[in-house]
């Protein structure tokens, strides 16, 4: 049993640069985390991808000579977490998609749902939240939710729109700092230019 014990913490060991890549990008990324095995595919992704970093760097430094094993594990776990930010900078910014759509090879976007993509290219605009009672809300998204079901809106600059019996719509009450909405009360959700309201 013994042997059995010292080879699962051999395999933790290996693969913990790969855990914390992980960790790494699921912190500073909308996607939600895999099961559990999805979780070791991708720790064992990004310890493959940092050991050949790794490696490489060895050869560069210290060619054909041992060098020590804690160097050797910091600098897998720096070439880890190195290739995971990399990883955060390419979903959250759609530059592969991005580039393949232009070349008419997807149409798809590196971002987790329609939802989140709207808000994400829309950085620029300012949004009326149709709420279900038929409200309506303008503002400024300081923050939004990630998935389309759950999370709160934070909107800054935010007044109430009402719609007179001509159509025309006009602002009420005073300007609120901030608020924060539910996901759950928002209908649908408009985008306006900022430079269109100057």
């Amino acid at each position: 049993m013994n042997w059995a014990s010292n080879d699962v913490i051999g395999v933790l060991v290996f693969l913990l640069p790969g855990f914390v890549a992980a960790a790494v990008f699921y912190s500073l990324t909308s996607y939600p985390k895999p099961n559990e095995f999805g979780q070791v595919v991708q720790a064992l992704v990004f310890t493959i991808i940092g050991q050949l970093i790794t490696w490489t760097i060895h050869q560069l430094v210290y060619p054909g000579t041992p060098w020590p094993i804690e160097l050797e594990s910091i600098i897998s776990v720096v070439s880890a977490v190195t290739v995971a930010l990399i990883a955060v900078y390419v979903s959250n910014s759609d530059i592969i998609h991005s580039l393949l759509r232009k070349f008419g090879l997807t149409k798809e976007t590196s971002y987790l749902s329609e939802w989140y993509s709207s808000f994400a290219q829309n950085t620029d605009c300012y949004v009326i939240l149709n709420l279900r009672d038929e409200r309506r809300l303008f503002g400024w998204p300081d923050e939004w939710p990630s998935r389309p079901r759950e999370g709160h809106f934070r909107l800054i600059d935010a007044v109430w729109l009402f719609e007179d019996e001509d159509g025309n719509q006009s602002r009420a009450g005073a300007e609120m700092y901030s608020i924060v909405v539910p996901v759950e009360l928002v209908e649908t959700v408009e985008f306006i230019e900022a430079k269109k309201l100057e």
